[in-house]
Formats: structure tokens, sequence, C-alpha cells
């Protein structure tokens, strides 16, 4: 795998911007990386670690995932998601907003989740799982915070170290996180990793904003692979076509 990849190096090297590339056959342990430890705006890859808050807080009996939430309307955030468009008063339990968040990428669900988790709490948590650099700093959508300069950040060496916790049972405990993987396989936005890979099953999760594209998941097959790629500043079609080209290369 590192071999092939490594052919992309020039690619690459070529791309405006900053790009940040971690990937690990977790048989053989041979990895590939690029500028891993490289922080960059996260986008919607921030939304992992707000999952795995979620479910730590249930471990820990601080919260139910049957809880239920009425939606409000000043609760709706713009797109992606699906909660924007449905009616006010919508009834979703915590799993609910957990899932939606991830598959569907949902901004709404994911400003109720930070709401009701902290974000002290959330990066408390990550802090005591070892990421340094990866951090949620606001809300989306936090117009004022993001004119200031605040944003949230991950790097894809730190994804990559979360996704390895997870397939071995040690990020929340084995249950949850077997949970939190299945959550990822059912991933609706699948135009980046699993674009040539129709015969894998992949659990991912993906991040978009101007000059931003990330994609990071574990690939299931004879070798489960780690894959995170990450980006900012760059030509979002011509990483994305990357990412493309880099997963199908990494499972072949």
């Amino acid at each position: 795998m590192k071999e092939r990849l490594q052919h992309f190096l020039p690619a690459l090297q070529a791309l405006p911007g900053e790009i940040s590339i971690y990937a690990e056959d977790l048989t053989t342990g041979a990895c590939f990386s690029f500028q891993p430890d490289l922080p960059l705006v996260a986008a919607s890859v921030i939304k992992i670690p707000i999952l795995i808050e979620a479910f730590r807080q249930q471990r820990d009996g601080l919260l139910s995932m049957d809880e239920v939430f009425s939606i409000r309307p000043e609760q709706k955030m713009p797109s992606c998601g699906a909660i924007a468009y449905l009616h006010d008063g919508l009834q979703l339990t915590l799993r609910d907003l957990c899932v939606l968040m991830i598959i569907l990428s949902d901004n709404s669900a994911t400003n109720i989740l930070i709401d009701r988790l902290g974000i002290e709490n959330i990066n408390t948590t990550l802090r005591s799982l070892g990421l340094k650099k990866t951090a949620l700093r606001r809300r989306l959508f936090d117009r004022e915070a993001a004119a200031k300069g605040i944003q949230n950040h991950i790097t894809a060496g730190e994804m990559a170290m979360l996704l390895k916790k997870m397939v071995a049972g040690k990020c929340i405990s084995p249950a949850a996180d077997q949970e939190m993987i299945s959550i990822m396989k059912d991933q609706r936005l699948n135009g980046k990793m699993p674009f040539f890979l129709d015969d894998y099953v992949i659990a991912h999760k993906t991040g978009e904003d101007d000059g931003i594209t990330h994609d990071v998941g574990i690939v299931y097959g004879d070798h489960p692979l780690i894959l995170c790629f990450a980006s900012e500043h760059t030509c979002v079609p011509s990483f994305e076509r990357l990412i493309q080209d880099m997963a199908r290369a990494a499972v072949e």
C-alpha cells in the first residue's frame, strides 16, 4: 500500500493549499502519511468527536440515547441535513440526532448535540484519548465566533488515532465503538473515498466548506484500512479526484 500511495506524492505536492493524509493497513501495519499532524479547519469531520462524547456520556450514565428532543424553529440550521426541512415540534431521540449528524451531516442535529453535551466535555474527552490538536471551539454557524477567527480543527493523524481506537474497542467501550462504526457505515455522502469502491464496506465521515474537503474512515476488506484525507485552501475538485484514486490504489 505504501509504495502505491507514494506514486501520488507529485500530484499532492502540486495541489494548492494545505493537504494532510494518513493511511494505515491494520493487518500489516504499513503506513503512508503526508503532513499528518497539520491542523486544518475541521468542517463536518468534527462531528466524529461529538459522536464519541455522546457515547462517552451514555457509558458514564450521564444521559440516555432515548432522551427525546422537540425541534424548535430557532434550532434549524442550513444544509446539510434533513431537520431544517421538517416540521417544527418534530420529536427525535438523542440517538436519532447522532445518526442524522453522521449519515446526513445534519447541522441542526449537531448544534443540538453540542448544546446538550458541552464543548468543554467534548474537548476533555479528546484530550483523554490522546488528541492534542483536534478541538471543538464553537457551534456550527456561529458567525460572530468565526469572524474572530475561532475555528474547529482536526488533523488527519489524530482522526486516524480515533478510528484505530474504535476498531480496537478502546475508544469508549467495545459495544459503543461498534455502534459508532455501524452508524458511520450508513454514511449517505459517498462521493469521495467510496467512489470506486462499490464492493467494500466503508465507515466514514466527510467534511466540506469553501476550499475544504475531507473524508476520513475505515475501509473493510481482506486488510482493513484507516484512510484519512483532509485539506484547506485547496482546489476541491482536484483533491477529491485524488481522494478517489488514492482510496482505490490503497485497497488494490
